[in-house]
């Protein structure tokens, strides 16, 4: 990861782990990531000016990078150690990604759209991440090559969880994902038990369809 910062951001960057921690992150792994991963390198240049807002801000594609208290809060479901193997569905501008590649020991990740994987691997490169893996296709069919995974997130919407993503679930591993309808959801907490699968409610979310064989059709 680069350790230099443009001194233009420098005090942006400072002042969006202070609205985080004020937020209430506490997870100081997640803060950290924050602070190393450089955001507005995963923006459009027409909104760079504004990555380190606490906002959501769109990344083509009909697509959004959602603002930085989701994706932590997201995160810190999933109690990652470092030691895990995370599949991500919905790789988008790829930050997301890239915070999760400071947090754990691989991190594959999935995009539907052609334009926005071009995109993340270029910046990915720029940002110097190496232990991610993406892939071109349908999210909702997990990755079953290098499956089972210790922990999943879904980035999108989702009427239920897909039966290939539980599947792919390791023992004792935490899939996070919004369920519900295509306007709001419930980001929920779903842990493999043996053949069983237990679920927690977090907070109600809205985010973008997740489209595919096992989600909403295109």
């Amino acid at each position: 990861m680069a350790s230099s910062v443009e001194s233009e951001f420098r005090g942006a960057r400072r002042r969006l782990i202070e609205t985080l921690q004020d937020k209430g992150i506490k997870d100081l792994a997640i803060l950290r990531a924050i602070d190393i991963v450089p955001r507005h390198l995963f923006v459009p240049p027409t909104v760079r000016h504004r990555a380190y807002e606490d906002s959501a801000l769109p990344i083509g594609s009909g697509q959004t990078i959602s603002q930085p208290f989701v994706h932590a809060r997201a995160i810190e479901q999933l109690a990652l150690t470092g030691q895990e193997r995370v599949l991500e569905i919905g790789t988008g501008s790829a930050y997301q990604t890239a915070l999760l590649a400071q947090l754990a020991a691989q991190v594959f990740s999935v995009e539907r759209f052609a334009a926005l994987l071009d995109r993340a691997r270029l910046v990915l490169v720029e940002a110097q991440v190496r232990n991610v893996s993406l892939s071109l296709g349908d999210g909702t069919l997990g990755w079953r090559e290098y499956a089972p995974y210790d922990a999943m997130i879904v980035s999108a919407g989702a009427p239920h969880v897909p039966p290939a993503l539980e599947s792919q679930l390791a023992e004792g591993g935490r899939l996070l994902i919004p369920l519900g309808d295509r306007d709001e959801q419930m980001l929920t907490l779903i842990t493999r038990r043996g053949e069983s699968f237990e679920r927690r409610d977090i907070v109600p979310v809205r985010f973008v369809p997740l489209v595919g064989a096992g989600g909403w059709p295109s």
